[in-house]
């Protein structure tokens, strides 16, 4: 008798464990899980089909340093989608809902190397925009596909001229708090507009390229003095194949500047048009004595290492 009822609770059992399991395959069928839906393994097209396609390249997974590719909207619609509504990012004039990929998600990815690679995004006017792994994990910044639910073609112009176009491309965040103040000056938003490019390259590689030299190079203002231009005046100027291009004057300049005539260098930093009417580089006006002498500290080093 009680073998029979054994053997009824466990039929029982078995049923119960069957539906449940064919509920859960229902629900799986109709909901699929992030990891279904955004896992499928991305594809890196040789060629660029429309303006709208981004350009990626450097360590990218599975191919050779240097490479070149590129990803269509409808591939970056394939990772997992964040949306934020921002207040405080000077490109927008109004609050404003941007729809995209998290620069994280697209590290994790592209790169050929994510735990060491950092993303440098790279403007049509030749601005760069650095990302390394500790200012991605600190303000979770995003490719933007959409503004206010809107493609690029109808986004606004840029905040500044109000003429030129903010796409295909750019960059924003969620809610930008400085995490870090070096002297006087408080971390920056790294917030380009613009962009065709993002390049996965070895956070060592770029920023040893503009690392101190000389026997001074470890001192206190030096190495000030290379945090603030880490995220000032790399954006624009270059150090070989490294930096921006948008200045069209390299780390030498900037460093035989610095050397030949200290105070120039500071009044031309502060107040560019003050010192040439042409000049097209924006000023810096909170650029206080302490953060010039760091700056000038710096840049000193490249022509003393020159010099030798």
């Amino acid at each position: 008798m009680r073998s029979r009822w054994l053997d009824v609770r466990l039929i029982s059992l078995c049923v119960l464990l069957s539906g449940v399991v064919w509920l859960i395959g229902i629900s799986a069928i109709g909901s699929p899980t992030p990891a279904a839906q955004y896992g499928r393994p991305l594809v890196l097209h040789e060629t660029r089909e429309t303006p709208l396609d981004l350009e990626v390249a450097g360590d990218l997974i599975g191919l050779a340093p240097g490479s070149v590719r590129y990803l269509k909207r409808a591939d970056l619609r394939t990772f997992p989608p964040a949306t934020f509504l921002v207040r405080n990012d000077p490109n927008f004039m109004a609050p404003t809902r941007v729809s995209g990929v998290e620069l994280m998600a697209l590290l994790r990815k592209v790169s050929g190397h994510p735990q060491t690679d950092m993303i440098v995004a790279v403007c049509s006017d030749g601005y760069h925009a650095n990302y390394r792994h500790s200012y991605i994990e600190a303000h979770l910044p995003l490719l933007a596909l959409l503004l206010d639910n809107k493609p690029p073609k109808d986004w606004p112009k840029d905040s500044e001229t109000h003429q030129q176009d903010i796409g295909p491309f750019l960059i924003s965040h969620p809610d930008f708090q400085p995490a870090y103040k070096v002297l006087g000056q408080d971390e920056i938003p790294q917030i380009p507009w613009g962009v065709v490019r993002l390049e996965f390259r070895d956070e060592a590689t770029v920023y040893g390229a503009i690392a101190p030299q000389g026997p001074h190079a470890s001192d206190a203002d030096v190495q000030d003095g290379f945090r603030i231009a880490q995220q000032d005046c790399f954006l624009c100027h270059n150090s070989g194949p490294e930096g921006g291009q948008k200045a069209q004057r390299p780390w030498t300049v900037l460093a035989s500047r610095a050397a030949a005539s200290p105070d120039h260098f500071a009044a031309y930093v502060r107040d560019p048009r003050a010192e040439n009417p042409s000049a097209q580089m924006p000023g810096n006006p909170r650029f206080d004595d302490a953060t010039m002498h760091a700056l000038t500290a710096y840049f000193r080093t490249f022509a003393e290492a020159a010099k030798r």
